[in-house]
């Protein structure tokens, strides 16, 4: 049975993000194949690392989603491939908090090009997660 939740709730949901990362979380793309979950070990190659801001996210969820705050660019993405994934971790680049996947709109994690170069500035355009009601 599929279950619904109250706004409310999915809103504290998104927040508990916000507080798994604390600050300046460390968000790194990969290419290849994202793995089954977060606890499973990474796939694909490290194109880019970029840091958030102090705060990551909005300082509250709002209508089930949670939208991130400015975060900075890569200047240099540190391999050639086709950005499909990503992974956020606690600032201390060890604690992974979520993955998801990557695209240049309608994923949670869009990009300026997935397209990435050795070299290139990586810029996000948008990071927002959604709390659905199945």
């Amino acid at each position: 049975m599929a279950l619904k939740y109250s706004t409310t709730l999915r809103n504290a949901q998104l927040d508990a993000i916000t507080t798994a990362v604390g600050t300046s979380g460390i968000l790194r793309i990969y290419s290849g194949s994202r793995p089954a979950n977060v606890a499973a070990a990474i796939t694909g190659t490290l194109l880019a690392e970029c840091v958030c801001n102090a705060s990551a996210f909005a300082a509250a969820a709002s209508g089930g989603v949670l939208t991130a705050n400015a975060i900075a660019d890569d200047s240099s993405a540190n391999a050639t491939g086709t950005a499909s994934h990503y992974r956020l971790f606690r600032s201390d680049g060890t604690t992974a908090v979520i993955d998801g996947d990557v695209s240049t709109s309608g994923a949670d994690l869009n990009l300026d090009n997935t397209s990435i170069t050795t070299g290139q500035v990586v810029s996000i355009t948008s990071f927002t997660i959604t709390a659905g009601n199945a």
